[in-house]
């Protein structure tokens, strides 16, 4: 693909709608510490803040068709939601520092743009992705069933108490 080409495919891809509903998200989500405010909700503020991810995965997918990006955004976003689930706003405290959309726009305009550096480096990191894709998912289940665990003890305690 020439340069010409090259541009012309780069215009068409941040022309999509797609495309510019993954900058509204990063821009409300982590420049404006959506995600962090929403996270204060337990349990539903991490599922919400997931739920964004979802045209992230599409572009890079469907539009982009590159697995290992694909893998590289989910390992960012779940690890989002790992570490948004520590209770007592720990886990918020994090997610106002921790910016995956920013880091999955970047990675994704490191895509478009043809950058690379960046092909290269989520290309590389394909597999590793992959293995801690799977332990992530694995750790948020372990979370899950120790967060209900904790909540039915308190409940019973509560209810013990009156």
């Amino acid at each position: 693909m020439n340069k010409v080409e090259r541009e012309v495919r780069r215009r068409l891809l941040m022309a999509n709608r797609t495309y510019r509903t993954m900058g509204f998200l990063t821009r409300y989500m982590d420049r404006y510490y959506l995600d962090a405010l929403i996270g204060i909700i337990p349990g539903w503020g991490d599922a919400i803040a997931l739920l964004c991810v979802v045209p992230f995965v599409y572009f890079s997918l469907c539009v982009l068709r590159s697995i290992p990006l694909t893998l590289a955004v989910l390992n960012n976003a779940l690890r989002d939601m790992l570490m948004g689930m520590i209770p007592f706003f720990v886990g918020d405290v994090i997610d106002f520092f921790h910016r995956a959309n920013i880091q999955n726009m970047q990675m994704i305009q490191g895509f478009v743009d043809g950058d690379e550096v960046v092909i290269r480096q989520v290309n590389r990191r394909a597999w590793q992705s992959a293995i801690v894709l799977i332990v992530l998912i694995l750790l948020i289940v372990l979370m899950i069933w120790a967060l209900i665990t904790f909540g039915s003890y308190l409940y019973s305690l509560a209810a013990s108490l009156f």
